[in-house]
């Protein structure tokens, strides 16, 4: 089994997508289809994934038309071929760079032919990494007194272009389509624990990056779980799949990722004091996620930014088989199995 994990190239800095990397303004087109074929049928559905280089599974290469084979949307199209023992068809139409508006008019509207398919199934999306990472970088650059409203603006414009996001998925999806909205992990996480050039106005202190980053990405989540709820979507919360360890290292009776997952009803208030005060002391960078006391797995790759995975490459369109038998054996070592391990889990029974 080879895990890939290449070293920062042109691309990661681009295509950057979360709040762990840089970004520019450039993007770049990465739409693939490929095909999981079962021998003994015939029957093909269809998987919509809309979003940025995290879903089109960036791979750390300079190769631009290259892209992880099994990325989120792959493996969780894999459940559906397990499950239903027929061909599933995982589209992505994904732009790497792009931020929330981008994603939106040029992916979700503009090719939303893709989901009108008769045949489609599932529609997934997740946006405003890119959003953050240029907000992020502009207050980095601060000096004197911060000025907080570039990251406010970026949370603003990532919560009005994931409702619309949802909104027009559900104008142009089958009805029968499950809809899912990945929210946002946090790569970087340690190497954000630095102190800024500015200086708050209310304390004189200086700011810790990632004392302001974590409760603005906690407000985004939450935003993003609440707005699936009231719009018909599921939320995969790829924050508490990444973020903490799957055993108690506290002693408080609860699993580390069990316990900062998202609660239906909680509000934005109590999530944020939850995620980013209450049970900050279990975050983890996700360089070393821990599944038992004695196993890590690596979630990022090099560039501190993108999901690890497991398998080849591909470029444009291609088919192939399931990979494994059973249940997926790789669904907690890498952070594009675990991601989309963690959508799956919305996957109806029968299509």
């Amino acid at each position: 089994m080879s895990f890939r994990q290449s070293g920062m190239s042109f691309v990661a800095v681009c295509a950057a997508v979360t709040v762990g990397g840089s970004a520019m303004a450039s993007t770049l087109n990465q739409n693939t289809s490929w095909t999981i074929d079962q021998p003994s049928t015939t029957t093909k559905y269809r998987v919509v994934a809309y979003g940025d280089s995290i879903y089109a599974g960036y791979n750390g290469t300079v190769f631009f038309w290259n892209v992880a084979r099994r990325a989120a949307p792959v493996v969780q199209g894999e459940d559906l071929a397990r499950k239903w023992n027929a061909d599933i068809e995982v589209i992505r139409r994904t732009k790497s760079g792009a931020r929330a508006d981008d994603i939106f008019n040029n992916k979700i509207v503009a090719e939303r032919s893709y989901m009108q398919a008769a045949n489609t199934r599932v529609v997934m999306f997740e946006m405003c990494g890119n959003d953050y990472l240029q907000a992020r970088d502009a207050f980095t650059n601060q000096t004197g007194t911060c000025n907080y409203s570039g990251l406010e603006n970026a949370l603003a414009t990532c919560t009005t272009f994931m409702e619309r996001a949802m909104q027009t998925i559900n104008q142009n999806a089958p009805a029968t389509a499950t809809k899912i909205i990945s929210n946002i992990y946090y790569p970087g996480f340690d190497a954000d624990n630095v102190n800024t050039r500015c200086t708050d106005s209310a304390t004189g202190r200086v700011v810790n990056r990632r004392d302001r980053f974590l409760p603005l990405l906690a407000r985004s989540n939450w935003r993003a779980c609440s707005l699936a709820a009231r719009y018909g979507f599921k939320c995969a919360d790829s924050f508490a799949e990444y973020m903490a360890a799957d055993y108690d290292t506290n002693g408080d009776g609860q699993v580390d990722s069990a316990a900062i997952r998202y609660i239906q009803g909680e509000s934005e208030a109590a999530y944020v004091q939850r995620i980013s005060v209450t049970l900050r002391s279990t975050l983890r960078d996700a360089n070393a996620h821990f599944v038992n006391p004695s196993t890590s797995f690596n979630y990022i790759q090099s560039d501190n930014v993108h999901p690890t995975y497991t398998g080849g490459t591909i470029s444009g369109n291609g088919t192939g088989p399931m990979p494994y038998t059973g249940e997926n054996p790789n669904w907690n070592r890498t952070g594009h199995d675990r991601m989309g391990t963690e959508s799956s889990k919305f996957n109806p029974a029968r299509p």
